[in-house]
């Protein structure tokens, strides 16, 4: 049913970047004002954030960057809470979301997305030193974390029981400085960030088995900006058949985890 659905999704996003050169002129704005304006949440490691000095750091990061390169055009960074993003991008407060958003059903009615990515999904953290939970069918009458807007709150839904409280933060980082100190049970959070979050601090957080659910990473644009979508997908497919993403993908997972031919 995963498989079908991302396969479904899929097809359908290759048939509109197909049409995408609609002559909206919105591409033609964007190479016109020569940059591209990207909104994100700038705590959503190894996607897109901050290290010590302020320096902007990420896969997402130096993916956009390489497009940016190869079209002409700079990036510009627009942070912004995430609860509410879909919004922001209607008011025009950036060209599109590139910050390791799923694409479902629900968000491809409000945004235009490219094709897949990456394919991610979410799972379960815990204490490192918690015995109560060997599994995701272990979770029972927990206090759960996840972020505000998320795809984690879709994915708290799919435990085999509903936890008891669920918890919404700002970003993963405050949700788990709540599950060290034992104020919540388990953070729900996207693979990749918590993989990058478990490496950083060895020794205080672990991985229950298996994934609540596999989910895949687009570029969000307004509906109406099929030019400039299409433009970016057309960048992003030679960068896929000539390994620059999967470069950049080993950098961060040290694995490729672009290629379509695994979604």
């Amino acid at each position: 049913m995963k498989k079908t659905l991302v396969l479904c999704l899929t097809v359908l996003l290759s048939l509109a970047a197909v049409c995408a050169f609609a002559g909206d002129g919105s591409w033609e704005r964007v190479k016109k004002g020569g940059k591209l304006v990207i909104g994100l949440d700038d705590a959503f490691p190894p996607m897109g954030y901050r290290q010590a000095d302020g320096k902007l750091v990420g896969f997402d990061i130096d993916a956009a960057e390489e497009v940016g390169k190869r079209l002409g055009i700079k990036i510009v960074w627009q942070p912004t809470a995430w609860e509410g993003v879909i919004h922001s991008l209607d008011a025009k407060k950036f060209d599109c979301i590139w910050n390791g958003m799923t694409i479902t059903p629900e968000r491809a009615k409000e945004v235009a997305f490219t094709k897949p990515y990456i394919m991610d999904g979410q799972i379960a953290v815990v204490n490192f030193k918690e015995k109560r939970f060997k599994g995701l069918k272990d979770l029972k009458g927990i206090k759960a974390g996840t972020q505000k807007g998320s795809s984690g709150l879709e994915a708290v839904k799919k435990l085999s029981t509903p936890p008891k409280e669920l918890k919404e933060y700002e970003d993963y980082p405050k949700a788990l400085l709540d599950l060290e100190a034992g104020r919540i049970d388990v953070v729900v959070v996207d693979n990749v960030t918590g993989r990058d979050m478990i490496a950083k601090r060895p020794g205080k957080f672990k991985i229950l088995p298996g994934m609540i659910s596999k989910e895949p990473f687009g570029v969000a644009f307004r509906k109406d900006d099929n030019g400039l979508r299409g433009k970016v997908q057309q960048t992003l497919d030679k960068m896929v058949k000539d390994g620059s993403m999967a470069k950049i993908s080993r950098k961060w997972f040290a694995e490729d985890i672009t290629n379509p031919k695994k979604f």
